[in-house]
């Protein structure tokens, strides 16, 4: 007997038919295919959020679909472990898979993001979607670290922990697929930032409006100290960051239900 699977790319038709009588919402994991450091595997803004989109899919009454693989990594130019596809291709995909997993009957479609300069474009991309979607159709980008606490980004992901091929990143990664991680060349590097009062606009104006900019701030590629990642702290990062989707994911429901149409 075919077991049973929450991926939507293992279902036949027959099976996707029958969820769909009853259920209707989808999550996409997008990331991206670009180096993490000398020690992380290119899709590990893919592998993560598939994970977490894994997890946490029967709770959220969901399936997973197929990755968005490639995307806008036009900040890691430079570095050869780096394919990346141009801003108007990524939300023309974006727009047609809303279009397309709507027309099949999907109603909540939630794009669960793993690369943060994503985030713009999958929002702007749904919302030119969205005019010729459904009423009842709701897309939406959601990075799957969006719902974590202050307390907790400052843990595991912030500029002072880092923020790329860190300890959190390359630990999740060793929690889910550990043969490709080379933890032996993991290292530690923090881009040389000068002070600044409000470092996120600042880092926002310098990353992405500029090619390459992430070969011009580090030699390795590395934002952090991947140095003591583990897959124990990995799979706690897990277990932290798909609770906070969940929640965040039920937040993003009542809102919705809450704002009727005028």
């Amino acid at each position: 007997m075919k077991p049973d699977t929450v991926f939507l790319g293992e279902m036949t038709n027959p099976e996707v038919e029958a969820y769909l009588a009853e259920h209707h919402s989808v999550i996409v994991p997008t990331g991206s295919t670009e180096q993490h450091g000398p020690h992380g595997p290119l899709l590990t803004d893919v592998l993560v959020p598939r994970e977490v989109a894994r997890r946490i899919a029967r709770r959220a009454d969901a399936l997973v679909a197929p990755d968005i693989n490639y995307s806008l990594s036009y900040p890691h130019v430079g570095f050869k472990g780096m394919v990346h596809i141009r801003i108007p291709t990524f939300m023309s995909l974006i727009e047609d898979l809303c279009h397309s997993l709507a027309s099949v009957g999907f109603k909540r479609i939630v794009f669960l993001n793993g690369h943060y300069d994503n985030t713009y474009a999958i929002a702007y991309a749904c919302a030119n979607a969205a005019a010729s979607l459904p009423e009842e159709v709701h897309a939406f980008p959601l990075n799957y670290w969006d719902g974590l606490t202050a307390e907790q980004a400052a843990e595991f992901m912030d500029p002072s922990t880092g923020l790329h091929a860190n300890r959190a990143e390359t630990s999740a990664v060793l929690a889910i697929a550990p043969g490709l991680v080379d933890l032996e060349r993991a290292n530690v590097e923090f881009p040389p930032f000068p002070a600044a009062t409000n470092p996120a606009p600042v880092h926002t104006a310098f990353f992405f409006s500029a090619p390459g900019s992430v070969h011009r701030a580090t030699h390795s590629g590395t934002w952090g100290d991947a140095r003591g990642s583990s897959a124990a702290f990995g799979e706690r990062y897990l277990e932290v960051v798909a609770e906070a989707t969940l929640r965040v994911l039920t937040e993003i429901e009542a809102t919705f239900r809450a704002m009727p149409s005028r």
